[in-house]
This record gives structure tokens, C-alpha cells and sequence, in this order.
């Protein structure tokens, strides 16, 4: 092992930046050779007087870049550094993940829902390869057509709460977020009012507003989204549509009973309101509840997609709706985000008609189901609500814990989750002192206890867990 100690003299930023920082100009010196061990992260926080958490986020860093990486039971070691590339001057990236800020990029992302790996890879990738070798000028052209076995796919990954939507209505598009924004753009005009749940996944309602509407909240509760209080909303504001997750709620995972999906349908109609229903959690339920789009056939919109229960590499989604709006949606879909890739929507198409997805999303709903037990096993005692296949939990935390305040803490000690206020359309009336706490993105069962536990200790230590003070 290396007696390393960097000297962080004249170096300025977050002190993890800085130890990384540290650690690539001691490799480029040679004073870190290629094959050195690191000194273990507690040590090395014990000689710099910092937290463990800050080198644990300067070693995931510094993975990051490519300088090191740990090997289990063996600790972290210094790569080689790889020739540069004819194209190295052209653009330099010290982060892979460039659309996140530092902090969160050498964060332990249990701000994630997307489906866990399961080894799609091993499957997806020679059928994405096949389906190049089989029709290369259809898979690196523009997609002009939908065929009928995209719509048998999107048919039988749609089908929940015994419903299944007929072929004529389905349209594939660009995952389930693209999705309900094309029916918005497609159903609604510049200026109109759409109706979302008071906390729900607030960019449905951010990419609503990009586009000229204007949200309004319904209050939400136990049972999801509240009928009474949707009623009033529609006789004040009149909205144009109503965009709701009844199953699994994300970030609540309530899931809405059927009395009272039949109760807002009805309340729809008497208002002339457009549903669009986010099914993107529900084909994960064996037991769902009808949908909407069973309920309110001749105004509802379903979308879902494949992002959590097959794979979120795939973008692949599809929307159901009244089948006199077909060619409106697909009209809007294409002026909104152009057309839909060929390769993607075929192998999604291939692996759900081969019966192949169908075993993929058991796998991952398998390894959804062993994670929340690992939850439910590290959260005991605390408040939080879990389902065994859903891939986060929405912690409540205790006094004098705030959600920003916790998120900080969080991510000060290497974990990247969400707090309430990231889920709030404008500023809801109701208080949640709530974070969601996703375990779906991390590698292995092992990441997930020790996010778990990282978590746990500054919920067992609430009045020392976190100093923002400067």
C-alpha cells in the first residue's frame, strides 16, 4: 500500500475536487505509478482531518476520470494511463457524466428510478447488432412508418388492470415523458391550464410550462389524487387536461383506488378535461387497478414506457388514446421531438414479442423486490413508504431533519437522492418533510446497504449528522 498524502496547497474548490485534483497531478508526476494502492479512504480522511464521506466522493472521482479503481476485498488502485486518442485536444471532459453537476456526478446515485441491471446488455446488444445486419438502411434512416408489430408491442406492454388497448390506438414514441408531453402539445393550446397532482414527477409539469401552459395543483392524499378537490379545481380553472400517475405515484407511491378513478373520470367528462394518464410504474402491478383509459376510453390518453421494468437505455414508449386523435398525436410527436429510432423501437418490439421482456422485467422486478426488503431491513423503526416493486422509497424524516437540509447532508457524505420540493408543482399547501430515496441505478445489492446505511446514520444522528455553517 502507498503512504500517499496529498498536498493540497493552492488548489481551491470543494476539498473532494481538490483531493481528486490532487490525486491526477500526482499520477501525471509519477508519484502515484500505475498498480499503486491507495491508502484505505478512512485513513486517508483521518490524515487530511476530513469526513469519510468527502474522500469516499474524491475516490468516486477519480474513478470517474479513469485514474483508479477498486477491486473488493483488494482496496483501490492506480490505472495505467491509456495513450491519448487522435481526436484527445479536440475536447477534454474530466466527468463521463457531463450533464450533472460535479457534486452529484461523484455522488452515489440513489436519485435514479431507471430499471436495475440485470444483464439486459447480454440480450439487447446482439439484437440491436442483428437488426443493423438485417435492415441497414431502415435502422440508420429516418423512421416514416409504424408497423404492426410495434403496435402488438406497444399493445401488450401497455395492458394493465385488465385492460388492453386496441392497435388502432397506439402510437410509439420516444419514452413515457416525450409521450405525455406530445399529448399535451397535441391536445391543448399556448395559454391553457393543465391540472397535475400537487406532488408528482414535476417535470411533466416544467416541460408543460417550456411550452406555454400553465399548471395548476390538486391536492393529493393517502388514496392519490383527491376527487373533491379536483372538482373545485375544474370549476375555478377550467383546465384543458388532467396529468395524473394513478399507480405507484411517483413520488408517494399511492396507488388510486378504482372508486375514485371512476369518480374523477366522471367529473372529466362534465368539465370537457383530457386525461392523461402516466402508466409509466403500472404494468409492474399484477393487480393494478382498471386504468383510466379502460374507464374514459373516449378521453384518455395512457402513456408508459419500458424505462422501469425493462430497460431505460431504450427510450421506448407508447401512447394510447382515442383513435379520431391518432394522426394529431403522431403529427405533434414528430414537431416536437422528430421521429422515433428505428433500432430502438424494433429491438423493444422483438424482445416483447419473443416473450424475452417478459423474463427481463421478472428479473428486474426480482431484483426491485430484494432491494426494498434490504429498505425495509435498514429503515426500521423510521417512517417511509415502500412497495416490493418499486424501486424507491419515500422516506419521512424525523425532527429536526428539513428535506434540503437532509439532501445536503446527503450528498455531503456521498449520496445523491431527492427531496419533497423537487417533486412540488409550484409551492404546495400541503408540508412534506419527506426525501425519495432510489435504489434501483446503483451496481449491486452491496452499493445499496452501504447507501442505505450512509443514510441511516444521519437519520440516527440528526442533531450532529450535518454542520452547514461556514
Amino acid at each position: 500500500m502507498t503512504n500517499w498524502t496529498p498536498d493540497l496547497t493552492g488548489l481551491k474548490g470543494p476539498k473532494y475536487i481538490v483531493i481528486a485534483d490532487a490525486m491526477d497531478r500526482d499520477i501525471d508526476a509519477g508519484v502515484l505509478p500505475a498498480g499503486a494502492r491507495l491508502p484505505p479512504q478512512r485513513d486517508l480522511a483521518y490524515d487530511l482531518k476530513v469526513t469519510i464521506g468527502t474522500i469516499t466522493r474524491a475516490y468516486a472521482l477519480a474513478a470517474e476520470r479513469g485514474l483508479i479503481a477498486g477491486e473488493v476485498g483488494r482496496g483501490t488502485y492506480v490505472l495505467a494511463r491509456e495513450e491519448p486518442s487522435p481526436l484527445a485536444g479536440a475536447a477534454h471532459f474530466q466527468d463521463a457524466r457531463i450533464d450533472l453537476p460535479p457534486a452529484v456526478a461523484g455522488a452515489m446515485r440513489m436519485d435514479s428510478t431507471a430499471a436495475p441491471d440485470i444483464g439486459q446488455s447480454a440480450v439487447i446488444g446482439p439484437l440491436l447488432a442483428r437488426i443493423f445486419a438485417e435492415q441497414p438502411h431502415l435502422a440508420q434512416d429516418y423512421t416514416r412508418t409504424i408497423s404492426n408489430d410495434w403496435r402488438e408491442a406497444g399493445a401488450a406492454w401497455l395492458a394493465t388492470g385488465g385492460w388492453r388497448p386496441a392497435l388502432d390506438t397506439i402510437v410509439p414514441v420516444t419514452g413515457a415523458l416525450s409521450g405525455v408531453e406530445n399529448v399535451i402539445a397535441a391536445m391543448t393550446a399556448p395559454g391553457d391550464k393543465i391540472a397535475f397532482e400537487d406532488l408528482t414527477y414535476s417535470a411533466l409539469a416544467r416541460g408543460a410550462a417550456l411550452i406555454g401552459r400553465r399548471a395548476v395543483k390538486v391536492r393529493g392524499g393517502d388514496e392519490g389524487l383527491d376527487p373533491d378537490d379536483f372538482e373545485r379545481v375544474c370549476a375555478r380553472d377550467h383546465p384543458k387536461a388532467l396529468v395524473v400517475i394513478p399507480t405507484m405515484n411517483n413520488p408517494t407511491i399511492t396507488v388510486m383506488p378504482e372508486e375514485s378513478r371512476r369518480r374523477i373520470a366522471e367529473i372529466a367528462q362534465a368539465y370537457n378535461v383530457w386525461i392523461i394518464e402516466d402508466g409509466a410504474y403500472g404494468n409492474a402491478l399484477d393487480d393494478a387497478p382498471p386504468p383510466f383509459a379502460a374507464i374514459a376510453p373516449q378521453r384518455t390518453f395512457h402513456v408508459s414506457g419500458v424505462s422501469k421494468t425493462l430497460c431505460a437505455g431504450l427510450r421506448t414508449g407508447w401512447i394510447s388514446g382515442p383513435t379520431a386523435f391518432a394522426r394529431q398525436i403522431i403529427n405533434a410527436k414528430k414537431l416536437m421531438t422528430g421521429g422515433i429510432s428505428y433500432a430502438m423501437t424494433e429491438v423493444t418490439a422483438r424482445l416483447i414479442l419473443s416473450g424475452e421482456a417478459a423474463r427481463l422485467k421478472a428479473s428486474v422486478l426480482d431484483e426491485i423486490r430484494a432491494r426494498e426488503a434490504i429498505a425495509r431491513e435498514m429503515f426500521a423503526g423510521y417512517s417511509f413508504a415502500s412497495h416490493p416493486r418499486c424501486p424507491y422509497i419515500w422516506l419521512t424524516l424525523p425532527d429536526p431533519w428539513l428535506p434540503g437540509t437532509f439532501k445536503d447532508a446527503a450528498l455531503e457524505a456521498g449520496v445523491s437522492i431527492l427531496e419533497a420540493d423537487a417533486f412540488k408543482v409550484g409551492q404546495a399547501d400541503r408540508v412534506c418533510h419527506c426525501v425519495r430515496v432510489g435504489f434501483s441505478a446503483l451496481e449491486s445489492q452491496a452499493d445499496v446497504r452501504r447507501g442505505f446505511t450512509i443514510l441511516r446514520q444521519l437519520l440516527d444522528n440528526a442533531g450532529a449528522g450535518f454542520d452547514g455553517m461556514e
